[in-house]
């Protein structure tokens, strides 16, 4: 083919290279706020279930938003008064021991008298000397580590609070506008094709929020019997370990089987727990896990679109290797509206050619 202009080829290939560098750019500098509204959209959609539940109650739709928000803020306001006593507590029994030993004036001698019985043929001396003089030498290495790992614990902290409270509102305003998005967004395809375009854009948000719902049952269900269970065998901190459970049951694969470890390991505790605890617990779990995936978990997820076993663990993974743990929760419904697109339309169209 003959050029006539070079420059303005050259002119235009620069320019869309460098708009295409411009929003890549862009992309990468609004990836938290797109975060931000990716997670607050998802949480919308999951709560739209229960709105829409609240509307057929004769509900007006800013009543059941209003009730729903209020709902889930208690639930998690109750899950913080469950567990931020016993850290409290914990951290306290910890300080506590740490100033008993400090202010025992033979505290490094008996812990030298220790370490010379339990370890006769070790030169327990010439480590301490070895430890006082590599301590002298970085202590102001050490300290300058300290306190920029605080400072970074510290502004982590309190980003993540500013996040959470931005997706709260995001949440809330998505929520109360989810019909007026829909509309906005069917106004934009063709008249012709719109009826096709909002059943599938319906059967898409269903799927979404179903499966919040779903997921968010099952965390309840494995919680409330975790707590009853551990308190019956007096597993330590029955509350937080309820807790641990219901939240490790929101994602989906390993979820419960990674809670149900940590519990395990956390029965083992020397002086709360003990090996004939944890083995009980093992064995509930092992059961409940059982129960979960072949009874539990197909009754709730039966308005949820069902999803191959093989993509749900590929999606899984490709989710959390792009966007982590939120990239993993969200993985599962994006593969179920994927296949609602290929067998409502892709096969379809495939059959009539």
């Amino acid at each position: 083919m003959k050029v006539q202009n070079p420059f303005r080829v050259a002119l235009v290939a620069t320019l869309g290279v460098g708009l295409g560098l411009l929003l890549i750019g862009s992309i990468q500098h609004l990836s938290t706020i797109l975060l931000y509204i990716g997670t607050a959209l998802f949480l919308s959609l999951g709560l739209e279930p229960v709105v829409a539940f609240l509307e057929r109650r004769r509900l007006p739709r800013w009543a059941a938003v209003l009730i729903t928000i209020l709902a889930v803020l208690a639930v998690f306001a109750g899950v913080i008064l469950i567990v931020v006593p016993v850290i409290v507590n914990q951290i306290s029994q910890l300080v506590d021991s740490i100033t008993q030993l400090a202010q025992n004036p033979n505290a490094l001698e008996d812990f030298k008298d220790w370490a010379t019985r339990t370890f006769p043929q070790l030169k327990v001396d010439d480590v301490f000397d070895y430890v006082q003089d590599w301590l002298v030498k970085n202590l102001a290495d050490i300290s300058g580590s300290i306190g920029q790992g605080v400072l970074k614990v510290g502004i982590a902290f309190f980003s993540g609070l500013a996040g959470a409270f931005i997706v709260l509102i995001l949440t809330i305003y998505f929520t109360a506008s989810v019909p007026s998005l829909k509309t906005a967004v069917y106004q934009l395809v063709p008249a012709s094709k719109r009826p096709r375009f909002i059943d599938l854009s319906e059967q898409i948000t269903d799927s979404v929020g179903y499966y919040v719902m779903g997921q968010v049952s099952l965390g309840v269900i494995n919680g409330i019997l975790s707590s009853i269970f551990l308190s019956i065998i007096h597993a330590p901190f029955p509350a937080v370990l309820a807790v641990i459970a219901f939240f490790f049951s929101l994602i989906p694969l390993v979820g419960t089987l990674t809670g149900s470890v940590i519990i395990v390991l956390a029965c083992l505790i020397p002086g709360l727990g003990s090996p004939t605890t944890a083995l009980i617990a093992a064995i509930y779990y092992l059961v409940y896990m059982q129960l979960e995936a072949y009874i539990i978990s197909p009754r709730i997820m039966n308005r949820a679109v069902s999803v191959p076993g093989a993509v749900v663990v590929v999606a899984a993974l490709a989710g959390g290797a792009l966007l982590g743990l939120l990239g993993a929760l969200i993985a599962i419904p994006v593969a179920a509206s994927i296949l609602i697109i290929y067998r409502q339309v892709v096969i379809p169209r495939q059959n009539d050619r």
